[in-house]
């Protein structure tokens, strides 16, 4: 045909067919699956276990200076003084405590294990020195008080949790890198009878619910450590068998287990009436303030059972948001001790752990009617100084372990302050220059 194109040889050029390829369809994405895998990798990141110690310790410890201001004013009227003056005093542990935090977080981790030996002779000199009479207070018919005049007291038994912690934890680290954790006497000696020497300080004042806690501390401990099963039976079941010798020894003692789950008022005052402020908050409580059980119903309204005020003018909800407070602490101080390569870190991150953990175990369920009252506060939550400054130390050594993880302190190193930093660019020869070629001087971003 005229004017078609013809190849070299005249002939018409073969058609070419053009093949499409098929249409590709976008990939549905679960809507579902999203949240999840963004939650994963937020669980995942360096700073997450930092951010969970520093922010729920906080949330905890405003929330229960709120509920001692609101469950003590009653008390503090009954006893003629203002009705501000168990908050105050609150407030100003809590002060003291937040330094505390802010100074263990900031210390090394020789310096630590330094102090783990000062704090423990000084545990033990005072706890000794409650049994000296006119020296040592009793309180609830417990004598493990020294009064420092006036309205303060401290209670040397808080400290010797603290004590146990740091001094076990280096001990055993110690003896890791020796290589003689496989030999069970180098596993019990001397962690075993310097925590028995405590726990009978404590027992001669009568204090049951701290030596649970410190038992438990001892117990974490050991299992950090690795202890066999038939090792860490045996002193279990030792520690049941004295235990038990010491419940049947006193009326009251038995008097608290007998209260387990009991609906009699009667006998059970305490414990029924915690139950009763529970069951009365409803969904979101009668309002902060609002309790009808601290009008004198509820003994210890401030102190052990200031959960049950809580679930009384918070309602359900907030006594879940306190369950989950404490749930994400006792998450972070796991993921310390698990992620961490030093032997004297994962068990003093264990030993932390298990103490707050169990100590709101122990508190909650006797609140509940689970367990018998041990008369033991709630961590970061109940009003007492002396409980409030020794847990917000550990909690700052909790602190100082998750920010000096290999991928958290790269992680903090990375970040720039907003405030008074300069913007970059305009080096030259490998340092940064005052001006810009053809620009002004440098001016500070503050934005």
């Amino acid at each position: 045909m005229p004017g078609s194109p013809r190849s070299r040889t005249g002939r018409p050029p073969a058609q070419r067919t053009v093949t499409r390829s098929p249409a590709v369809r976008p990939v549905r994405e679960n809507p579902l699956r999203n949240p999840i895998v963004r939650m994963r990798r937020a669980w995942d990141r360096p700073l997450t276990a930092y951010y969970l110690l520093l922010g729920g310790s906080l949330l905890i410890t405003v929330l229960g200076l709120v509920m001692v201001y609101s469950a003590s004013q009653i008390t503090a009227l009954q006893m003629s003084l203002p009705g501000s003056y168990f908050f105050r005093k609150q407030l100003l542990a809590a002060a003291i405590g937040a330094g505390l935090l802010l100074a263990a977080a900031r210390m090394p981790v020789k310096l630590h294990r330094a102090l783990a030996y000062p704090i423990l002779a000084g545990a033990v000199f005072l706890m000794a020195l409650v049994q000296v009479p006119g020296i040592g207070v009793a309180v609830n018919g417990n004598q493990n008080w020294i009064s420092l005049g006036g309205s303060f007291q401290i209670q040397p038994s808080e400290i010797g949790k603290l004590a146990l912690v740091l001094w076990g934890a280096d001990l055993i680290a110690r003896k890791q890198d020796k290589r003689l954790l496989a030999q069970w006497k180098h596993l019990l000696v001397p962690l075993v009878p310097v925590a028995f020497l405590l726990l009978g300080l404590i027992m001669m004042g009568g204090d049951m619910g701290t030596a649970i806690i410190l038992t438990a501390i001892l117990f974490g401990l050991l299992w950090l450590a690795g202890a066999p099963t038939r090792l860490f039976v045996g002193v279990l079941a030792f520690a049941a068998v004295i235990g038990a010798l010491l419940i049947r020894s006193s009326p009251n003692r038995l008097d608290r287990f007998a209260c387990v789950g009991s609906t009699d008022a009667e006998k059970c005052w305490q414990a029924v009436h915690g139950i009763y402020a529970l069951a009365s908050g409803g969904l979101f409580g009668s309002g902060l303030g609002a309790s009808v059980e601290k009008w004198g119903q509820l003994p210890e309204a401030h102190t052990d059972f200031i959960f049950a005020v809580t679930g009384e003018e918070l309602g359900l909800a907030g006594t879940l948001s306190v369950l989950v407070l404490f749930a994400a602490l006792g998450y972070a101080g796991i993921r310390v001790a698990g992620r961490t390569e030093d032997p004297f870190v994962r068990y003093a991150a264990g030993g932390v752990t298990t103490w707050i953990t169990a100590q709101a175990v122990v508190n909650i369920g006797a609140v509940l009617g689970l367990l018998p009252i041990a008369g033991v506060p709630l961590p970061l939550f109940s009003y007492g100084g002396s409980a409030l400054l020794p847990t917000m130390f550990a909690i700052g050594l909790l602190i100082a372990f998750a920010r000096d993880e290999p991928a958290a302190r790269a992680a903090l190193a990375m970040r720039q302050p907003r405030f008074g930093r300069k913007r970059t660019g305009g080096l030259t020869s490998g340092r940064r220059s005052d001006r810009t070629p053809g620009r002004g001087p440098r001016r500070w971003n503050t934005m």
